[in-house]
């Protein structure tokens, strides 16, 4: 059924073929001015109605003795919240703030020294000995051979 349809079609002309040849001239034109949808969309992008969004500032950062409506998110009544409240709100995560990374190389530097130092006092003092000294009930006189028992030479002795 197919091939009987390939075999009856009719091949492509050039009038039906677009000009590869030919250039058409494409026209453009610069707008000057906006449509209101355009205008408000610039000036509050992606925002619902012109709803104020107030500057991103961490709740955290406020002041914690301030007189406010909603004491634990430290907010006033009717104040809007910024789009991302989740993120600056205050059961966001903390800035780490505490630190600059200098004074975090001072403390990780004066750690590694004084764990360096204090494994090398006491490799000085501590003596290099077993913890516990291994201990066999009969002297292991019979596993040596008993009392008539040829000593082992000692090193460095010839034949």
């Amino acid at each position: 059924m197919l091939s009987r349809r390939i075999a009856a079609a009719r091949p492509l002309t050039r009038a039906l073929l677009p000009a590869a040849g030919r250039l058409q001239p494409q026209f453009t034109q610069k707008r000057t001015a906006l449509t209101e949808a355009e205008y408000a969309e610039l000036t509050d992008p992606l925002q619902n109605g012109g709803y104020v969004n107030p500057l991103p500032e961490k709740r955290s950062k406020r002041d914690p003795y301030g007189d406010y409506w909603d004491k634990q998110e430290r907010r006033n009544y009717g104040e809007p919240c910024h789009e991302d409240h989740d993120i600056l709100g205050m059961l966001s995560l903390h800035d780490y703030d505490h630190f600059t990374p200098g004074w975090g190389a001072v403390l990780l530097g004066t750690f590694v020294a004084s764990v360096f130092g204090l494994c090398g006092v006491v490799s000085m003092y501590y003596p290099d000995k077993k913890s516990a000294p291994k201990t066999y009930p009969d002297g292991l006189e019979v596993e040596l051979g008993g009392k008539r028992a040829l000593l082992a030479r000692k090193h460095g002795e010839g034949w």
